[in-house]
C-alpha cells in the first residue's frame, strides 16, 4: 500500500550536508556526520538510494545509525535535530541535553550556493531552556559541478557580513534562509503519550493531509478502527467496531495499542515528510512495530514515485536486517562509545565485501557491535545457582 496524496513537482532548495560538533553531550571533538554521498555512484544507486539536489551533488535519500546498546545513537540524530531547528527555526529551544559551550559547524545548500555557518551555544537562565548564539559566521560560494568533490573546500567560501541584528537566542541564519519552515520532524523513541493524538490533527491541519490518507493509515495498524474525528483538544470520535463513543485523550491512548498510537503518528509524520519535502529523524525505528512496517517505511523514501520531494529518513535501529534494504553502505554509520561517542562509517572505516549480507557480518561481529556474550553467561550462571 502507498501513500494516496498528490506530491507537488518542485525544487528543494534547502538540504543540510555536514555537521561537526563538540562539547556536544558525550561526544568526542569533531564529531561529524557527512550527508553527501561518498563512494561510486552507479545508475541504480541515483534511482533507489540518493537524491541529486543540483547537478552532481547527491545526498542520501535513507541513512541509518547502528551499535550497541548506549552506544551514542540517539546522541547522532539529536544533533542532527538541533542542526535542523536551526536552519528551520533558527533557535534551539526544549531540548533534553545541554547547550553550554557545544561549538557547531554546519554546512547547507540553499538555492545554488553552499553556506558554512559556525557558531557557539551557550545556555542562559533567564531565557528558560533557549540555546544562545554567540561568535556567529555565516561563509558562502557558488555552487558548481565541476568542484562537486570540493563542496567543503574552505578556501572557496567568502564570509557573509554586515547582516544585521538579532535577539541573542536567534541564529543569523535567519538572513539566508529568512522564513520559519519545517526542515524535518525529530521522532524520539519513547512517543508522546496522552499529546499523540493532538499532534496528529495538529499534522494533519499544518501539512494538509487528506482524511483519506489518514484512513489508510490507521488501517495499517487496526482494522477495527472505521473512523476517528478530533471533537476539541482533549477528546475524540472514534467508531470503533461499528460502536461510536466520545472518548478523551487519554482513554484514546489507553483503549489502542501502544504500536497503534505510535505507528499511526509516525506513519501520518512520514506522509507530512514525503508530501513537503523535509527530512524524518526516528530513533528506533522498530520501537513498537512488525518489521514489515519499517522495511514498507524505507521503502517509501527510496520509491521517486512517492518520494517525489527528495525527503530523507535518518534512523537509529537495532535491526540489523534492515540495512540488507540499503545498496550502499556509506549511508550507514556504526555508533560507538569508548569514554566518548563517535562514529564509524562503513564505507570509510570498513574493508568488507560488498557481496556479503549486511545481517551476516553484524553477527559475526564486523563491526564490533556483538551483545557482550560473557556478561549474558555470568548472569545466567548466577539464576542457575
Amino acid at each position: 500500500m502507498l501513500f494516496c496524496f498528490i506530491l507537488k513537482e518542485e525544487v528543494l532548495v534547502m538540504k543540510l550536508l555536514r555537521v561537526v560538533a563538540s562539547y556536544f553531550k558525550n561526544c568526542r571533538d569533531n564529531f561529524m556526520i557527512d550527508l553527501i554521498s561518498k563512494s561510486k555512484r552507479t545508475s541504480e544507486d541515483k534511482e533507489y538510494e540518493l537524491h541529486e539536489i543540483d547537478e552532481g551533488l547527491y545526498v542520501y535519500n535513507t541513512a541509518a545509525f547502528v551499535g550497541k546498546n548506549a552506544s551514542g545513537k540517539t546522541t547522532a540524530v539529536e544533533l542532527l535535530d538541533c542542526c535542523y531547528s536551526i536552519l528551520g527555526e533558527f533557535r534551539v529551544e526544549n531540548k533534553t541535553y545541554q547547550y553550554d559551550h557545544v561549538t557547531l559547524d554546519i554546512i547547507f545548500y540553499h538555492e545554488g550556493m553552499i553556506y558554512r555557518y559556525i557558531t557557539k551555544l551557550e545556555a542562559d537562565a533567564s531565557l528558560e531552556n533557549k540555546a544562545v548564539f554567540t561568535d556567529q559566521h555565516i561563509f558562502q560560494k557558488k555552487y558548481y559541478k565541476s568542484r562537486s568533490k570540493s563542496v567543503y573546500d574552505e578556501r572557496d567560501f567568502k564570509e557573509m557580513e554586515d547582516l544585521g541584528s538579532l535577539p541573542e537566542d536567534t541564529s543569523i541564519v535567519f538572513f539566508v534562509l529568512k522564513k520559519k519552515q519545517t526542515r524535518a520532524l525529530y521522532f524520539d523513541s519513547e512517543g508522546k503519550g496522552a499529546s499523540t493524538y493532538q499532534l496528529l490533527f495538529k499534522a494533519l491541519r499544518n501539512y494538509k493531509i487528506s482524511t483519506e490518507v489518514l484512513a489508510d493509515i490507521i488501517h495499517i495498524f487496526d482494522e477495527n478502527i472505521c473512523g476517528l474525528q478530533m471533537v476539541d483538544d482533549n477528546n475524540y470520535k472514534l467508531l470503533y467496531k461499528a460502536e461510536q463513543k466520545i472518548v478523551s485523550d487519554t482513554e484514546l491512548v489507553h483503549l489502542l495499542s501502544s504500536g497503534t498510537t505510535k505507528g499511526i503518528l509516525l506513519y501520518t509524520m512520514a506522509a507530512a515528510s514525503l508530501q513537503m519535502g523535509f527530512d524524518l529523524i526516528i530513533d528506533e525505528i522498530e520501537n513498537h512495530f512488525h518489521k514489515t512496517l519499517v522495511e514498507n517505511l524505507i521503502s517509501f523514501y527510496k520509491d521517486k514515485m512517492v518520494n517525489r520531494n527528495k525527503a530523507a529518513l535518518l534512523f537509529t535501529t537495532h535491526y540489523c536486517e534492515v540495512l540488507d534494504l540499503f545498496n550502499r553502505r556509506d549511508n550507514i554509520w556504526i555508533s560507538k562509545s569508548k569514554e566518548k561517542v563517535y562514529l564509524e562509517n562503513m564505507y570509510e572505516n570498513f574493508d568488507i565485501r560488498t557481496e556479503l549480507l549486511k545481517r551476516n557480518q553484524f553477527y559475526s561481529n564486523a563491526f564490533d557491535t556483538a551483545v557482550n556474550y560473557e556478561e549474558l553467561m555470568n548472569l545466567k550462571r548466577k539464576l542457575m545457582e
